[in-house]
């Protein structure tokens, strides 16, 4: 805690877990990537540009993934951010049942590998991503990542357990 003329103040928190529901179609693509960017801007989270580069990725695939592949069934999807004070976890939620998995590279395939990118970039910054269904039969894909790069090599600290958005909504 800082003091200002002997008077103790708070610094503003970035922490907390903000939800926005948009319509299953293209246009919310783009708009799901600046919202959430404009909350983390807005928040004055301390996300290293490396992982905010990451972070708008996934949101981009998974809100893609879930307008192509859930709108029949789900025409509204839920995007949750969810800041801790050292990781961040966004997640896409829709009512289709399918739960999808991360395919193998194939690249005689133009399409199908989103959820591959976003395992590998997740990963990569040192995160975890998941697919959980809901309780009414939908799905939810989750991605944390650390605020922060990982420190590479032997000395790097190990990597938090990391819940659910649904589970432990008040977990980073």
């Amino acid at each position: 805690m800082d003091t200002h003329g002997g008077v103790p103040t708070r610094q503003p928190s970035y922490e907390g877990v903000w939800r926005f529901t948009a319509a299953a179609v293209d246009v919310s693509v783009p708009q799901a990537r600046h919202a959430v960017r404009d909350l983390l801007v807005r928040q004055g989270v301390p996300l290293h540009e490396e992982i905010m580069d990451g972070l708008l990725l996934i949101v981009s695939e998974l809100v893609t993934n879930a307008v192509r592949h859930a709108a029949l069934l789900s025409p509204e999807i839920a995007v949750e951010v969810a800041i801790g004070p050292e990781w961040i976890r966004v997640s896409v939620e829709d009512n289709h049942p399918y739960r999808p998995k991360a395919l193998e590279a194939d690249y005689g395939q133009t399409g199908g590998r989103g959820l591959l990118l976003v395992r590998e970039v997740a990963q990569e910054a040192g995160g975890a991503c998941d697919v959980e269904h809901t309780a009414t039969g939908g799905k939810i894909i989750w991605a944390a990542l650390p605020l922060a790069p990982m420190a590479p090599g032997p000395g790097s600290a190990p990597l938090p357990t990391v819940t659910s958005p649904r589970t432990d909504p008040s977990a980073p």
